[in-house]
C-alpha cells in the first residue's frame, strides 16, 4: 500500500513535522500531492496537507499506521513547487509548517467545511438501479457527506470512482464563508422539430410560453434565468409551469463571482518606448527569451514610465507561452492600476486585493489554479499565486513596508518572490523610484542587474520642490496649517480649475487628547498609546487594539472643560481648508473614509472625473496615483515619520516625499511641491526636494555602517509579551542568557529592553536585537532555543515572536 506524509494542521512544535498515513486502495484515485485530507490524530480526527507519496514509512511498521479517513479536494489546491516553498518558509521564518501552508491558501479554504456531492452527469439506468446513492443524487440534486455516511453506509468507498469517471462532484460550503456561486439557467429539453411543432400548436393565451420557446430556440446554451425573466419581461411562475411539463430544463450552473463583470476596459495606447525604457527592455528580454533566472532593479524617477515596461515585459513573457505575477503595494492597486493591465491582457488577468469579498478572491484563485489565466495582479500574498509555468514576478514599488507580513509566518515577499524566480528559472523585475537601501546596496554590488530611467516621459520636468520652514511661519505669527506659500498657491491652482493633492501622514482629527489644567491625556487602557479624537462620530480611538470611547466633555482627572485636541488630522485639515476656501470641495481619503467596499474607487473617481478640487489623504494617496489636472502637491507635516524610533525613519520620509511629490505635473501642466516642515536642514527633506537618491544613499550608508545597521548587518528581533510584567523580564532575559554564549564573536545581541510601544492588549513587552552577518547557522541556532523554551514558554503564557530582518521595530 501507498503511504502518504502529512502536515497536521495542529500549529505547535511538536507536530511541526510529516507523519506517516495509509492511503486505502479506494483513495488511490483521488489522492495527490498538495491536497488536503481527513486524518486521525490522537483521539480525535484533523486537517493535514499531503506533501509526499512513498512506498515506505517512517514512523513504524506500516501495520501499525493509521489511514486516512478523506480527501477533500478533487483537485489538489497547493503545487509541488508551493509544498516545497512552505518547507523553505517553515525554516527560513521559524514558524509552524501549517502556517506556511495556510498562507498560501484564499480564507475559504480554511473554514469548517461540509462536504457536499452533485451530479456532472447523468449516470446509465444500470448505474441507477445499482446504487442509492446516485439515484437520491439524481431526484434531489445534492447530499451532505454525512446523510451520506448514514443512508448509504457501503457506498463511500465507490464515490471516488464516481467522481473519476466524472459522474458525480464534490465540493466544499464552510461555514461563515462562501464557496462556489451557482446561478439557475434554463435550456430547452426539447429537440428543435419538437419545439416548432410545440408553438404551433399552443392557444393563443399560451403567447409567453411561445415566447420563452422562441427565445431558447435562438441558444446553442444554457441562459442564465436572471436574463431571460428580464428580457421578456417573465414572472418566474411561466417557467415553473413550462418546467413541470418537461418543455424546459432548469439548472444551477456554476459562475464565477467577477468583480469586474460590470465593467468594459478599453485597450490602451501602446506608447512609444523612450530610449531609456528600450534599453531596460533590451536588457530584460534576452533572460525572458533564454527562460533563465535573473534578478533586476528598475530605478527610474516619478513618471520615467516604469509601468510600461511592467507591461512590455508581461507580454514578452505571455508570448513564451509562461505565467506573470505582477505583486504591487495594497495602496497602489488603484482602479486606474487594474484598468491598465486589464484592457492590456483581459481575461488572461486575475486580480486579488483586500476590497473583494471572499467569494470574489476565492473565484479569482480558482481561475489561477485551473490555469484559465496567465497573468495575477494582487498584493503581498499575490506571490503565493498556483501557476505551474512561471516565468515573471514582478515587484512594483519594492521598498514599500507593505511586502512584509508582520503576523506569522512573518515572511517577505521579496524573499519569497527571489526564490520562485530561482525554481522556475523565472525573471524577477523589482521597481521603485526609491529603492530600499539593503535592495540598491546589492544591486550596486552585482546582485542584481540595476537598470536606471533619470529622465520622466516626454522629457517632461520633475515638480519644482520648495521647502517651507513652520518655525519661520511661527516668527511671523502664522499659525495656521497651511504656509503662507503653500495657502497662496492652493488659492491660484483653484483660480485656474487646476487639481490639488494635499498629504498628511495621520488620520482622525487630532493626534492626541489633552487637558490644559492639569496635562492629563487620554490614553487607552490597554495599550501604552494616546488616543486618537475622531470628529465624525465624536469619539477618541486606539488605532492598536481599536479601543473607544465617546469624547470627554471634562476632564476625567481634574473634571476641568478645558480639555483640547493637539495635533493635526486629516479631519481637522479638511474643515480647515472649508473655512480658509468656502465652497471648495475635498475629497478625503484615508482608513476612516476608505473603510467600506468600493469606497476607495469611488473616490478616486471622482477626483479623476473632476468632481473635487483637493484629493486630501494619509499614505493611501502617495502612489501609483496619476490625475492629469494635479499641478500641486502639498506635504502638510514632513517630519511625522522623521523622529520615530526606527534607524530607517529617514529613510521613510525620503521615499515618502519623493513618492508624495511625484504625483505632480506628470502629463501637460508643469507641477509644484511644497513641503513644510520644522527641520529643513535634515539630509532626507534637502535630498528629496533636490529629487537626489545617489546623494540620500550614500549620506544614508554612512550613518548605517557607523551604527550597525542594514545592509551591513542584518537583524532579528524577538519580542516578549505577557500580563505581568516580571513574568515577560524572566523570559526575556533567560532567552537571552542561553543565546550570549552560543553566538558569534561578530554578532551583537542588544537587549532585554521595554519594547518602543510597552504594552499592546494588556500585554507588556520586552524586546531582544540580534545584529549579526556572515553566522549562516543563524536559523538552527534560532530554531533550537526556541525549542529549548517551548514548554516553559507555553507553560507561563508567555508570547515569543521572532521577527528576520523586521520592517517594523515598534
Amino acid at each position: 500500500m501507498l503511504i502518504a506524509k502529512v502536515i497536521v494542521d495542529i500549529p505547535v512544535s511538536r507536530t511541526n513535522r510529516p507523519f506517516d498515513y495509509l492511503i486505502p486502495a479506494w483513495l488511490e484515485p483521488l489522492l495527490a500531492v498538495g491536497g488536503r485530507v481527513i486524518v486521525p490524530f490522537g483521539p480525535r480526527k484533523v486537517q493535514g496537507y499531503v506533501v509526499s507519496i512513498t512506498e515506505e514509512a517512517n514512523d513504524s511498521d506500516s501495520k501499525m499506521l493509521r489511514e486516512i479517513e478523506q480527501v477533500l479536494d478533487d483537485v489538489p489546491p497547493l503545487t509541488l513547487e508551493l509544498i516545497q516553498l512552505a518547507e523553505w518558509m517553515s525554516t527560513r521564518y521559524l514558524c509552524p509548517h501549517t502556517m506556511a501552508i495556510a498562507a498560501m491558501l484564499p480564507a475559504v479554504l480554511k473554514g469548517k467545511t461540509e462536504k457536499w456531492y452533485s451530479l456532472v452527469d447523468e449516470p446509465d439506468r444500470e448505474l441507477l438501479t445499482q446504487s442509492g446513492f446516485l439515484t437520491y443524487l439524481f431526484n434531489q440534486g445534492s447530499m451532505k457527506q454525512t446523510e451520506v455516511e448514514k443512508q448509504f453506509p457501503d457506498e463511500g468507498k465507490a464515490i471516488p470512482g464516481y467522481i473519476r469517471q466524472g459522474i458525480v462532484e464534490s465540493e466544499y460550503t464552510v461555514k461563515d464563508r462562501i464557496t462556489r456561486k451557482k446561478v439557475a439557467h434554463v435550456a430547452l429539453s426539447l429537440g428543435e422539430m419538437q419545439a416548432m411543432e410545440l408553438m404551433d400548436s399552443l392557444p393563443a393565451r399560451s403567447a409567453r410560453m411561445k415566447e420563452v420557446i422562441a427565445f431558447l430556440l435562438d441558444k446553442t446554451e444554457p441562459v442564465p434565468m436572471k436574463d431571460l425573466l428580464m428580457e421578456l419581461g417573465l414572472t418566474r411562475s411561466t417557467l415553473t409551469s413550462m418546467e413541470k411539463k418537461n418543455w424546459i430544463t432548469l439548472t444551477q450552473k456554476e459562475v464565477y463571482r467577477d468583480p469586474y463583470a460590470d465593467r468594459t476596459f478599453a485597450m490602451p495606447t501602446k506608447h512609444i518606448l523612450t530610449a531609456e525604457q528600450e534599453k531596460c527592455l533590451k536588457a530584460m528580454e534576452k533572460a525572458i527569451k533564454a527562460e533563465e533566472y535573473q534578478a533586476f532593479l528598475l530605478h527610474g524617477v516619478t513618471g520615467s514610465g516604469k509601468t510600461e515596461i511592467y507591461m512590455e515585459v508581461i507580454e514578452q513573457t505571455l508570448a513564451k507561452d509562461r505565467e506573470a505575477i505582477f505583486l504591487v503595494p495594497e495602496i497602489s492597486l488603484t482602479p486606474q492600476m487594474v484598468e491598465r493591465i486589464k484592457g492590456r491582457f483581459g481575461d488572461q488577468v486575475a486580480v486579488t486585493h483586500s476590497a473583494l469579498s471572499q467569494g470574489e478572491r476565492y473565484d479569482e484563485w480558482r481561475k489561477i489554479l485551473r490555469g484559465q489565466v496567465k497573468v495575477v495582479v494582487g498584493a503581498r500574498s499575490a506571490v503565493f499565486a498556483p501557476f505551474r509555468n512561471l516565468g515573471l514576478i514582478i515587484i512594483d514599488e519594492e521598498h514599500e513596508g507593505s511586502y512584509k507580513q508582520e503576523e506569522t509566518p512573518r515572511y517577505h515577499a521579496r524573499d519569497v518572490a527571489i526564490w520562485r524566480a530561482q525554481q522556475n528559472q523565472a525573471v524577477l523585475l523589482m521597481g521603485s523610484a526609491t529603492p530600499a537601501l539593503e535592495t540598491y546596496a546589492l544591486a550596486t554590488r552585482g546582485r542584481y542587474q540595476l537598470l536606471t530611467m533619470k529622465e520622466r516621459v516626454n522629457n517632461r520636468p520633475l515638480p519644482r520642490v520648495q521647502v517651507v520652514d513652520m518655525r519661520e511661519e511661527m516668527r511671523q505669527q502664522n499659525r495656521s496649517m497651511f504656509s503662507r506659500d503653500l495657502h497662496n498657491m492652493i488659492e491660484d491652482r483653484l483660480k485656474k480649475q487646476e487639481q490639488i493633492v494635499l498629504f498628511l501622514n495621520r488620520r482622525g482629527f487630532s493626534t492626541f487628547v489633552m487637558c490644559r489644567s492639569c496635562g492629563f491625556t487620554l490614553a487607552c487602557p490597554h495599550c501604552d498609546i494616546s488616543l486618537t479624537y475622531h470628529r465624525t462620530n465624536h469619539t477618541a480611538r486606539c488605532h492598536y487594539c481599536g479601543y473607544t470611547i465617546v469624547q470627554p466633555k471634562n476632564c476625567p482627572e481634574c473634571q476641568s472643560d478645558h480639555i483640547r485636541f493637539f495635533g493635526t488630522g486629516t479631519q481637522k485639515v479638511e474643515e480647515e481648508l472649508s473655512k480658509l476656501f468656502p465652497g471648495v470641495r475635498v475629497i478625503r481619503m484615508d482608513v476612516d473614509t476608505t473603510s467600506k467596499k468600493g469606497a476607495h474607487e469611488a473616490l478616486l473617481t471622482k477626483f479623476r472625473t473632476g468632481q473635487g478640487d483637493i484629493l486630501l489623504g494619509t499614505q493611501m494617496i502617495a502612489k501609483g496615483l496619476d490625475f492629469p489636472k494635479v499641478t500641486l502637491v502639498g506635504v502638510i507635516a514632513a517630519d511625522t515619520s522623521l523622529y520615530l524610533p526606527d534607524f530607517r525613519a529617514a529613510e521613510k520620509t525620503f521615499q515618502l516625499l519623493t513618492q508624495v511629490g511625484g504625483r505632480a505635473g506628470r502629463h501637460e501642466l508643469t507641477g509644484d511641491v511644497v513641503i513644510q516642515t520644522y527641520t529643513p536642514e535634515h539630509y532626507s527633506i534637502t535630498h528629496a526636494t533636490n529629487h537626489d537618491y545617489e546623494a540620500f544613499y550614500y549620506d544614508e550608508m554612512v550613518l548605517r555602517k557607523q551604527n550597525g545597521y542594514p545592509p551591513f548587518f542584518r537583524l532579528v528581533l524577538i519580542t516578549f509579551a505577557h500580563e505581568d510584567v516580571p513574568m515577560v523580564i524572566k523570559a526575556a532575559e533567560q532567552f537571552a542568557d542561553y543565546l550570549r554564549p552560543r553566538l558569534a564573536d561578530s554578532t551583537i545581541l542588544l537587549g532585554p529592553v521595554t519594547s518602543p510601544i510597552s504594552r499592546i492588549k494588556d500585554r507588556f513587552r520586552f524586546q531582544l536585537m540580534l545584529k549579526y552577518r556572515d553566522e549562516p547557522k543563524i536559523f538552527d541556532l534560532l530554531a533550537q532555543v526556541s525549542m529549548h523554551f517551548d514548554s516553559w514558554l507555553k507553560q507561563n503564557k508567555v508570547i515569543l515572536s521572532i521577527d528576520l530582518d523586521p520592517q517594523m521595530l515598534l
